[in-house]
């Protein structure tokens, strides 16, 4: 009997995994962790400041205590801790919660409406591709290219060491985003040159941080659809975190591209999350 109980204790915490979820995000949305940052305050004075009520915000603190973002003393005050400190500022992480909380929340809400049409589950809520969607609302789209830079970013320097770079000397980061990766790997190898490549409205944000790199020179920009074709004449084509966003015939499409666009000796360069065989989880 009391492992049955305990089953169904341990379904219920999986099926109520969204409670967490969009605590978060409400946290991550009023910024509560910056509000917090000179020191404990009272739900009441978080919630005059972010402007919202003050009676359901400390509801939705105290479950964030309960799992260790956010503590509560003994005077009803609420207080940073080392995970809510992760969410202040502009950070990755912040955009991270806010990109789930929403868009991708919405998404998934629709995965049964995937499951029985094929069709993607953000096509499903938002009536487009997601990276239309980001296009055409760019203070979106400037949240998802944080939110990637702060889940991605710390693979850079592992890549770095991992892959030889220095044999090439012009690479194409098909759907760079923000240029994050190829501002990194430009910048240990000075020999190299670059085309960022993504939809228009993409390079345009990413811009101001190749030129604050000091890149401009070295790395072009170049706006367009790797479903239509790519820059050609790279000795280099990666596409990092890519193909899994797209049905194996559209996958097929773009490889295909960068095959008929590089130079004869070139290479594709692909980097993937590839889940392994068996039950344990991966990702």
């Amino acid at each position: 009997m009391a492992e049955g109980v305990d089953l169904k204790a341990q379904m219920n915490q999986l099926i109520r995994g969204y409670w967490t979820t969009q605590a978060i995000f409400v946290a991550a949305e009023l910024r509560i962790a910056d509000l917090l940052a000179d020191g404990p305050k009272h739900p009441d004075e978080l919630g005059r400041q972010a402007g919202v009520k003050g009676d359901m915000l400390y509801r939705v603190l105290r479950a964030l205590a309960s799992i260790g973002i956010f503590a509560e003393d003994d005077e009803g005050r609420f207080m940073l801790t080392p995970l809510a400190d992760t969410l202040r500022g502009d950070s990755g992480q912040r955009a991270y919660a806010r990109l789930h909380g929403h868009e991708l929340y919405q998404s998934w809400a629709k995965l049964l409406d995937a499951v029985r049409s094929g069709e993607a589950g953000f096509v499903e809520a938002f009536g487009i591709p997601i990276f239309e969607y980001f296009s055409k609302n760019p203070d979106r789209g400037a949240v998802f290219d944080k939110a990637m830079t702060g889940h991605h970013g710390p693979e850079a320097d592992p890549m770095l060491e991992a892959y030889d770079f220095s044999r090439f000397k012009d690479l194409v980061d098909v759907g760079g985003g923000n240029g994050s990766l190829l501002i990194a790997i430009l910048k240990r190898h000075p020999q190299m040159r670059g085309v960022l490549f993504d939809l228009p409205r993409v390079v345009e944000r990413a811009g101001p941080g190749i030129e604050s790199a000091g890149l401009s020179e070295r790395c072009r920009l170049v706006g367009g659809s790797f479903l239509e074709a790519v820059p050609g004449g790279g000795d280099a084509y990666l596409l990092r975190h890519v193909l899994h966003d797209w049905r194996d015939e559209d996958a097929a499409v773009i490889l295909r591209h960068c095959r008929n666009a590089m130079q004869p000796s070139g290479k594709v360069l692909v980097v993937e999350i590839v889940v392994p065989a068996g039950n344990d989880p991966s990702f």
